[in-house]
């Protein structure tokens, strides 16, 4: 490990980052005090989510459920209507079940110990790293994206970060600098400099606490890292919404227990691909039962995912007759819609209810 770290003296760079986090860390509500339980919290709503998005949500879900027995004690829906908008709802699921286990086994402790963090379901290796650096303050590491990025700024490393053996290589590097003394102030202090100043564009290597123990700004090559394979091109696949009304009523639909946005609700959604806009109300009634007659389009909307896009023509349908006895679908007062947890795309709907 010398031969990598040897352009670092590892006591200055602590002290040039950490002497830089003390003045200029971000206030942020999670940094309130050190309680494990928020962290986790903060820490899972974090991922794949930007810091000022989070902000609000976090600051609602602790009031709601400001320990681990009130999320413990909450239903699944309690806790996806209180996560809605904030996407990757497999997040709130996995981290719902999660705290059960520490109700039911720790006594609603989140516990230190890095084995029995790591099998709670969705912790994996970088959230328990954060849980034990920021809320024990052990000297573990948090490999996320600004991690990757920094150290690989830091190291000059010219390979793909999305595989296995480089992240290893630069968890390494972490393991080497990061400080005995005090790890949860490290390891945030990455993240923030990451967040604000080593910018995955046009970082601001002058204003760098660090920048004269980078080997990437040092060799005028910081923009062209992280070297990283190009996502995949996201798929476009198209669906008809259906708002359909009777009186102050609408039908509204649950998704699937398994997959994207699992177990939200949604106005239901015919994908036009596979069907084919004539025979919309056709499919429907072999579908659910209920016999419609399509109306007029009230508009678009076009979702974009990770993998994925959604363009939904939102069209008006008129309720002929309701066989329905399909518990996929539910008839609905509109006065009591927002007690159900729907994704950004169906809330957006709710305008032409």
């Amino acid at each position: 490990m010398d031969e990598f770290i040897k352009h670092i003296n590892i006591w200055q760079f602590q002290e040039d980052l950490l002497t830089w986090y003390d003045k200029n860390k971000r206030e942020l509500p999670w940094r309130e005090d050190s309680d494990p339980y928020k962290v986790w919290v903060s820490e899972i709503m974090l991922q794949q989510t930007k810091v000022d998005t989070v902000i609000p949500y976090f600051e609602r879900f602790i009031r709601k459920f400001p320990s681990p027995y009130e999320l413990a004690a909450a239903s699944q829906e309690e806790v996806l209507k209180m996560w809605e908008g904030l996407g990757y709802y497999s997040r709130a699921k996995n981290l719902h079940e999660a705290v059960k286990e520490v109700v039911e086994k720790y006594d609603g402790n989140v516990p230190d110990d890095a084995e029995k963090l790591g099998t709670l379901k969705g912790v994996g290796p970088y959230t328990k790293g954060a849980i034990l650096s920021i809320a024990f303050n052990k000297p573990e590491p948090a490999i996320d994206g600004n991690v990757l990025r920094v150290f690989s700024r830091l190291f000059k490393v010219e390979d793909d970060i999305s595989k296995g053996p480089v992240k290893k290589r630069i968890e390494s590097y972490v393991k080497e600098l990061i400080s005995e003394e005090d790890p949860s102030s490290f390891n945030q202090a990455i993240m923030d400099l990451g967040a604000t100043i080593c910018t995955p564009k046009s970082p601001q290597c002058l204003l760098c606490p660090v920048n004269k123990h980078c080997l990437g700004f040092e060799e005028g090559v910081q923009e062209q890292l992280p070297v990283k394979k190009k996502a995949k091109k996201q798929k476009t696949v198209s669906y008809v919404a259906l708002i359909m009304k009777e009186k102050d009523r609408v039908i509204i639909e649950k998704r699937p227990s398994e997959g994207l946005l699992a177990d939200l609700w949604q106005f239901p959604m015919v994908p036009i691909e596979e069907v084919g806009m004539n025979h919309i109300e056709h499919w429907f009634y072999g579908e659910y039962g209920v016999e419609i007659h399509l109306q007029e389009k009230l508009g678009n909307i076009r979702h974009v995912f990770s993998h994925l896009i959604w363009d939904i023509d939102v069209y008006e349908a008129k309720i002929i007759q309701n066989e329905n006895n399909d518990t996929r679908i539910r008839m609905v007062k509109t006065d009591s819609i927002d007690d159900f947890p729907f994704p950004v795309s169906h809330q957006k709907m709710k305008a032409w209810i």
